[in-house]
């Protein structure tokens, strides 16, 4: 079979690592060439060189639209053009207690990161891509930016910011041949929820903490199956190739089916109904 993204190029903004890494990865599989941004100098580097002759790697803070703007000269310099941008770069900020708790001394951070980053990348990205005729912009959102959760509403706000302006851009972007739509990853095995909630532990105590969040959120959603970040980079793929030419302003989420609904509530509803059961 002929490789999908053959003669194509990518940014995967946030790439050295998780989600982002795995996306480019299976990108190059593809037969794309993949520029790789990170605000972590070192891991991009070896990211980039363990992907091969087909990767290349750019500093960048998203939160910063002239480092963006760069980032997309330096992808259309290096590899001739433009066709996929996966804005996945993102931070999840410090969890609260309580929103009476919440100083927020975090807010701009996670918005200039998750918000910010995601409209400079759609816009620069857009315009280097008219020159070829359209491309595909991915978005990643989070199930959190559509079903509210406690304890990180700069984050949940962020991503929920994100959805609607994809679907804003698709709107407008359409006429040039550009499409915008987001995934929404849910309960993905990647360092960023551990480092959150595990603030203050050690790494074994981090390790058993995150065994019990993993098994709590799998009994919460119909899959009973962990997520990996190469199911989020099928799903960008997807979003990026032919097969979904005629899709734009739409959300994929990738979650085990959280968002659909609780199994365990079903259950629990049905002992109610039938207490010998």
């Amino acid at each position: 079979m002929p490789l999908e993204l053959a003669d194509k190029v990518a940014i995967v903004t946030g790439g050295s690592s998780g989600i982002g890494f795995g996306t480019a990865e299976r990108m190059i599989a593809e037969g794309a060439k993949v520029v790789i941004a990170d605000i972590d100098e070192a891991r991009g580097k070896a990211a980039a060189a363990r992907l091969g002759r087909n990767a290349a790697f750019r500093l960048t803070d998203v939160g910063q639209p002239d480092q963006v703007a760069a980032l997309v000269h330096f992808a259309t310099d290096t590899f001739g053009a433009l066709h996929v941008m996966f804005n996945n770069a993102g931070i999840s900020g410090v969890r609260r207690a309580s929103l009476l708790e919440e100083d927020f001394s975090d807010f701009h951070r996670v918005l200039d990161t998750n918000l910010l980053g995601v409209f400079a990348g759609t816009a620069f990205a857009a315009k280097a891509m008219a020159e070829n005729g359209g491309g595909s912009v991915i978005n990643n959102a989070s199930i959190g930016g559509v079903q509210p959760t406690p304890s990180q509403w700069a984050y949940n706000s962020s991503k929920a910011a994100v959805i609607h302006f994809s679907r804003s851009a698709a709107v407008e972007l359409g006429a040039i041949g550009v499409r915008v739509n987001c995934v929404a990853p849910g309960n993905i095995e990647t360092e960023i929820l551990g480092n959150v909630m595990g603030t203050g532990l050690d790494e074994d105590a981090k390790a058993a903490m995150m065994e019990n969040v993993r098994a709590f959120l799998i009994a919460r959603q119909p899959i009973k199956l962990q997520g990996k970040p190469e199911d989020i980079a099928e799903a960008v793929l997807f979003l990026a190739t032919e097969r979904s030419r005629y899709i734009t302003g739409t959300v994929i989420p990738v979650d085990g089916g959280q968002l659909a609904g609780n199994p365990s509530s079903s259950a629990e509803f049905k002992k109610l109904r039938n207490p010998e059961t």
